[in-house]
């Protein structure tokens, strides 16, 4: 019998080869694969922890990736500018302004449901992007009258602007909505308005570091003022966020939200270069 509700499973940012690996592995050791109806990533980070190679992309598609979210740093790849407008699984920021590359929202066809992705990118701390309110709201009604399930990606520095962004979208009929950016999951998860709402979903990567990047060069950075390159964080434990959502085909009311944190030791990730 056909269940009334699909699973949405959603990993936040992740961060270079380690968060690559450990969502690999998720995925394919544990069989969860086959327990989700729709997988979204943020994947801004993916590529030594800034922006996200075409190579990357292909690899996150053949993990059984969905759908593909991002923020501020999709730009630090330069060869985004040559795929992303045939990346038909990968969303920036929705309120780029307008002739930017790539698009922001998608309705994805699944098997029997669509669900509509919209990735927006918040202005508090943040740089210079369009007023997402009106934006967002008028993206919200166009993609609930083809279908009711709409997950948003809101990728945003301020806990404030989450919280106000987040129940502006639930009062729209959003069935889900994930912060992203900050890389520290919140233990806030809750169904408000039949909205399934996290003020930041975490990051995939090496547990060892700071948010995913190297610790020795994150401290001469903050000590020294001297804008030092980061560097991916190494380690032998990685993390895995993510948030699970249940959310029923016909209202698009959530119904279940949950979070997910493991941390395990890091595999052996063979050899070959960052990319």
């Amino acid at each position: 019998m056909q269940s009334d509700s699909i699973k949405i499973l959603f990993f936040p940012d992740i961060v270079g080869k380690p968060g690559r690996y450990a969502i690999r592995d998720f995925l394919a050791e544990n069989e969860n694969i086959g327990n989700y109806d729709f997988i979204i990533a943020n994947v801004e980070n993916a590529s030594h922890g800034f922006g996200l190679t075409e190579k990357n992309y292909n690899e996150f598609i053949e993990y059984g990736i969905n759908a593909m979210t991002c923020g501020n740093h999709i730009w630090d790849k330069k060869d985004i500018y040559n795929y992303i407008d045939t990346a038909d699984r990968l969303l920036r920021p929705i309120n780029y302004p307008q002739g930017t590359k790539g698009v922001g929202s998608k309705i994805f066809d699944c098997d029997g449901f669509s669900v509509g992705v919209i990735c927006v990118m918040g202005r508090v701390f943040m740089g210079l992007v369009d007023s997402p309110w009106k934006i967002v709201e008028d993206e919200i009604k166009r993609i609930k009258k083809i279908t009711p399930i709409v997950v948003i990606d809101f990728h945003a520095e301020a806990t404030a602007e989450k919280v106000c962004f987040g129940k502006f979208c639930s009062k729209l009929g959003v069935s889900a909505f994930f912060g992203t950016h900050t890389h520290v999951q919140t233990a806030d998860e809750c169904i408000t308005d039949g909205m399934a709402y996290i003020t930041d979903a975490g990051f995939c990567g090496a547990s060892d570091g700071v948010i995913g990047m190297d610790y020795e060069t994150s401290l001469a950075r903050l000590t020294t003022a001297i804008p030092e390159r980061y560097e991916v964080a190494e380690g032998k434990t990685v993390q895995i966020n993510a948030v699970e959502v249940e959310v029923d085909k016909l209202s698009g009311k959530a119904s279940v939200i949950k979070r997910i944190f493991i941390s395990k030791d890091k595999l052996e990730e063979g050899s070959g270069n960052e990319d």
